[in-house]
């Protein structure tokens, strides 16, 4: 397996979010741009979902996770999310800024990946109804490599507002 193809393919799940602009359109167009990415199949898309800000400020968010099976490897695939979001004047000014667009690499198969650019699964995912609520809905009996299965965060998210849209 190169740092660049993974010939034999691996499902991986990106968590998808905007809350500037048309938030809306933007998440729908990066699924879109997901379902066009060389050596990737989308093979699942949650709902949407309006969810209030977390740790941030700004509009609700509208979130989404797909699911996509990738010949990339996590740090082009890393890449390639971070071009889909510069595509669309993603900025970055402060942590937890509010955006146009952000891709997170939520899981990348069963890896456990920790390096300077890349973490996954993605270290707040657990704690987040906006990835957790999508997340099982398309994968409802998914386990976080390294954890517990995804149900068992449920809980730990219940008092966070998210409404299907």
């Amino acid at each position: 397996m190169s740092a660049v193809l993974n010939a034999m393919g691996t499902t991986a799940y990106i968590g998808i979010g905007a809350n500037l602009g048309d938030a809306q359109a933007n998440v729908q167009d990066a699924i879109a741009r997901l379902r066009a990415l060389p050596g990737c199949t989308v093979s699942a898309v949650s709902s949407l979902y309006r969810t209030a800000p977390i740790d941030s400020s700004g509009d609700d968010y509208i979130n989404a996770v797909a699911c996509l099976e990738t010949e990339l490897g996590a740090q082009a695939l890393l890449q390639a999310l971070q071009g889909i979001e510069q595509a669309h004047g993603r900025e970055r000014p402060y942590h937890n800024a509010p955006r146009t667009l952000d891709l997170d690499l939520l899981l990348y198969g069963r890896q456990q990946i920790n390096s300077p650019e890349l973490t996954v699964p993605h270290p707040r995912m657990c704690e987040r109804a906006f990835v957790i609520v999508p997340l099982l809905e398309i994968a409802g009996n998914i386990a976080i490599p390294g954890r517990v299965p995804a149900r068992c965060f449920e809980s730990a998210v219940a008092g966070q507002a998210i409404t299907k849209l």
